[in-house]
C-alpha cells in the first residue's frame, strides 16, 4: 500500500508537464491563478473530512505559524509559477535538472541555516552537482537560471516550512487560501476587461483549469499516505521516478533538444545523485 501511493505520487508529478501543456493557450499566471483557487475549494472538504479542521483554525490564530505559511506561500507560488512557465516555454528539460538538483541543495541549504555536517560523501556529491552545473554555464555562457530559480525555490520552500508545525495538507490548504483571494481579484479584473480565458474559449480548457486542484492536491495526499508507511531511505529513492519522467518526456516525447553539453551535466548529477542515496542508505542503515 505505502510503496504504491508513493511511487503514483511521484508518477503524477513526473507525468504531470502532459497536463500543463495541454493548457498551452492560457497564460502561465492566471493558470497559477486558477490553480491557487480550485486547489483551495477542493482542499477544505478534505481537512474537514480528516479531522483537521481545528489544526487548521489553529494555525490561523497563531501569529509565527500564520507569518511562516505567509512566506512559503510566496514562494511555492514562484515554484508553481515557473513551473508551469517553463513546461509551455519548452524548457521541460531544465525542470528536470531542477529537480534533480534539489536534494542536494537541499544538503547546502542544511549545512548554511542549519549548521548541519556534511558527510564526506556528501561533500562529493555536492561538488560534482555543482560541476555538472558549471559545465552547462561555460558551454552555454549563461547558468541555466530555470533549473536554478526552481531548486532554489523549492529548497527554500522545505526549508521554512520545516520550522512551521502543521501537517502537509492542513499548510498546503492555507498556502492556497491566503493566495485565493487575490487571486480571484485578478481573474474578475481579466473578466471585467475582456481577457480572461475562463468561460471564453472551451469547455475543454475550463475543465482542465478546474482539474488543477487535482494535480495539486490528489498526489500530495499519495505521498502522505506512502510515507508514513515507508522508510525514509525508500522515499528518499522514489523522490528521482518525477524529474526521470520528466526528462524522458521533454527527450523522447517532446523533442526537445538534448545536445552533448546537457549530456554531460545530466551524467554528473545522476551521479551525483547515486553517491548521495548510497549514502544516505548507509547512514539510515547504520
Amino acid at each position: 500500500m505505502g510503496i504504491a501511493c508513493a511511487v503514483s505520487a511521484f508518477l503524477i508529478w513526473g507525468l504531470s508537464p502532459i497536463y500543463w501543456k495541454s493548457l498551452k493557450a492560457v497564460p502561465a499566471f492566471e493558470i497559477l491563478m486558477h490553480r491557487m483557487i480550485w486547489s483551495f475549494v477542493f482542499l477544505m472538504p478534505l481537512v474537514i473530512s480528516q479531522g483537521q479542521w481545528s489544526e487548521f483554525v489553529g494555525a490561523l490564530k497563531n501569529r509565527r505559524i500564520l507569518g511562516i505559511l505567509t512566506v512559503t506561500t510566496l514562494i511555492v507560488g514562484a515554484n508553481w509559477f515557473l513551473f508551469i512557465w517553463a513546461i509551455n516555454s519548452d524548457h521541460i528539460l531544465q525542470t528536470s535538472l531542477g529537480y534533480y538538483i534539489n536534494p542536494l541543495l537541499n544538503v547546502v541549504l542544511g549545512l548554511v541555516f542549519l549548521k548541519e555536517r556534511l558527510r564526506p560523501l556528501q561533500v562529493l556529491a555536492v561538488l560534482l552537482a555543482g560541476l555538472g552545473v558549471a559545465y552547462l554555464t561555460i558551454q552555454f555562457g549563461e547558468p541555466p537560471w530555470v533549473a536554478l530559480a526552481i531548486a532554489f525555490t523549492f529548497g527554500f520552500y522545505a526549508l521554512i516550512r520545516k520550522v512551521a508545525p502543521v501537517s502537509s495538507l492542513v499548510g498546503l490548504s492555507i498556502e492556497t487560501m491566503l493566495l485565493s483571494l487575490p487571486a480571484l481579484g485578478y481573474l474578475v479584473y481579466l473578466d471585467v476587461n475582456g481577457q480572461g480565458a475562463f468561460l471564453r474559449l472551451t469547455w475543454t480548457l475550463d475543465l482542465l483549469m478546474i482539474g488543477a486542484a487535482l494535480v495539486t492536491a490528489f498526489p500530495l495526499l499519495l505521498f502522505t499516505v506512502g510515507a508514513r508507511r515507508l522508510n525514509l531511505a525508500t522515499v528518499g529513492l522514489l523522490q528521482y521516478l518525477a524529474p526521470s519522467c520528466t526528462f524522458l518526456l521533454a527527450v523522447f516525447y517532446y523533442d526537445e533538444p538534448f545536445i552533448k553539453a546537457q549530456l554531460w551535466t545530466f551524467v554528473m548529477i545522476w551521479t551525483a545523485l547515486i553517491i548521495y542515496s548510497y549514502d544516505s542508505i548507509r547512514h539510515y542503515l547504520r
